[in-house]
């Protein structure tokens, strides 16, 4: 009754459908995320987990006072997932289908390598100076750290190297001006857009790097500020790894066995997990 309120069944039939269509096909797909403890996505075969089994809370997953669509993240074998993606090109057409956006924004190490070329710094000490700034954890540009940078140069580099302090000034204060801005664009890991309608009255379409691809030019958060339908075709190494294993039972016991035959009860199991042997 309250998808039928919120008027979300297209999106729970066009998951539905996708992931029919991977069964047919023997390509093993798992929703999972707040999707898991949906009784829907559970009878309609997204995913494996009977929430009958658990006690999350219902409205994690779809509540009427949070006005959005459920998130539903479904993971298909990654040697596979392009069948997959092609699949729903092939419904769909290019022209009513489209990957997803990524913006990458610039962080410390992008900044002081484009800034520094753009300057004409020697790539040693641009080098170095990135270097300084770890790619996971810097937040921000350490004009302190330059220093540092120079002095793990060999002498002869760090002669070589050394610009005006002009330049160096200049370098730091534009690379700092720089953070958050964006830098370039990359396909989203998965989320497709979908409409009724041509997509190029919606948003800005070009080409992906790979062939028989299309990206839209809008990231996820601005698809979720104009309520776009967007739907995840995730990919996961590990279920590849799963379907080989499910095979190779079913071989040994001469009868198929598929991921709900799998007991979840089994203490050799949990034996595991509690040592941390879960690989």
């Amino acid at each position: 009754a309250l998808i039928a309120e919120l008027r979300f069944e297209m999106y729970f039939l066009t998951v539905h459908d996708i992931v029919a269509f991977a069964r047919r096909q023997g390509i093993l797909c798992q929703g999972r995320g707040s999707a898991a403890n949906s009784a829907v996505c559970y009878c309609l075969g997204i995913t494996e987990v009977d929430p009958a089994r658990s006690s999350v809370l219902f409205e994690r997953f779809i509540s009427r006072e949070r006005n959005e669509p459920p998130d539903i993240d479904v993971d298909f074998e990654h040697q596979r997932r392009e069948e997959v993606i092609q699949y729903i090109y092939a419904k769909y057409g290019r022209e009513r289908a489209a990957l997803a956006a990524v913006v990458t924004s610039y962080r410390p190490r992008s900044a002081l390598r484009d800034v520094g070329r753009a300057l004409g710094i020697e790539a040693d000490l641009i080098s170095a100076m990135a270097k300084e700034h770890p790619g996971m954890y810097a937040r921000a540009v350490q004009v302190d750290r330059l220093e540092v940078a120079l002095a793990r140069l060999e002498p002869q580099a760090s002669q070589r190297a050394m610009p005006p302090a002009s330049t160096l000034v200049l370098w730091l204060d534009l690379s700092r001006q720089l953070q958050g801005f964006p830098r370039h664009m990359s396909q989203h890991p998965g989320g497709f857009v979908l409409t009724n309608g041509p997509l190029s009255r919606l948003v800005p379409i070009e080409n992906a790097a790979m062939p028989q691809r299309s990206i839209i030019q809008w990231d996820k958060d601005d698809l979720d500020a104009v309520g776009l339908m967007k739907v995840d075709v995730l990919a996961l190494g590990m279920l590849s790894a799963i379907r080989r294993c499910l095979a190779l039972v079913g071989q040994r016991r001469g009868v198929p066995f598929q991921m709900q035959d799998i007991a979840a009860d089994d203490p050799a199991t949990f034996d595991m997990i509690c040592a941390a042997d879960t690989v």
